[in-house]
């Protein structure tokens, strides 16, 4: 594999989690990463909540939207070198086939749209995924990809998904 890498954060209403997800690593990992986010049954709308977090980690929110991972089964789509998903839901379903087979690990996270209560809990539920991502996200960008082999790597990303 030879950079920039094409990763893609699945969800099922890519309205959060991956949003978020998508929104650090395109910051983090420039310029050797360029990250996308769809959903499985996406909600069409982001969540003002995660846009919120995005905003306080001074990380640009621009073209970010949520969106089917069918975009990215398509033949015109980016060629995927990695797959996260990080909701169960997501990660129980069947995913599409992705052309080149990307390396893929399950990295849960609690859905902080599920959460019920003052506008402190919810944010603070947005603010541990985001913060959960992140961690796991520089995890991953400190791997050292270009010499280590697949199946090492494969390793070492579903562990992240552990942490």
């Amino acid at each position: 594999m030879q950079a920039p890498y094409n990763v893609l954060f699945l969800c099922t209403g890519n309205s959060a989690r991956s949003i978020m997800a998508e929104a650090i690593f395109n910051y983090r990992g420039k310029p050797n990463f360029i990250a996308y986010s769809a959903g499985s049954h996406p909600t069409g709308v982001v969540r003002p909540e995660a846009l919120k977090q995005i905003e306080m980690a001074d990380l640009p929110t621009a073209g970010l939207r949520s969106k089917s991972w069918e975009e990215f089964a398509k033949p015109d789509a980016p060629k995927l070198d990695f797959a996260f998903t990080v909701c169960d839901s997501a990660a129980k379903e069947v995913c599409p086939v992705w052309p080149g087979q990307p390396l893929s690990a399950h990295w849960g996270v609690p859905d902080p749209a599920t959460v019920q209560g003052t506008e402190k809990e919810v944010q603070r539920a947005f603010n541990n995924a985001f913060c959960m991502l992140q961690r796991r996200i520089e995890l991953f960008l400190s791997l050292p990809l270009k010499s280590i082999d697949r199946m090492t790597l494969q390793k070492e990303i579903d562990n992240i998904g552990r942490q």
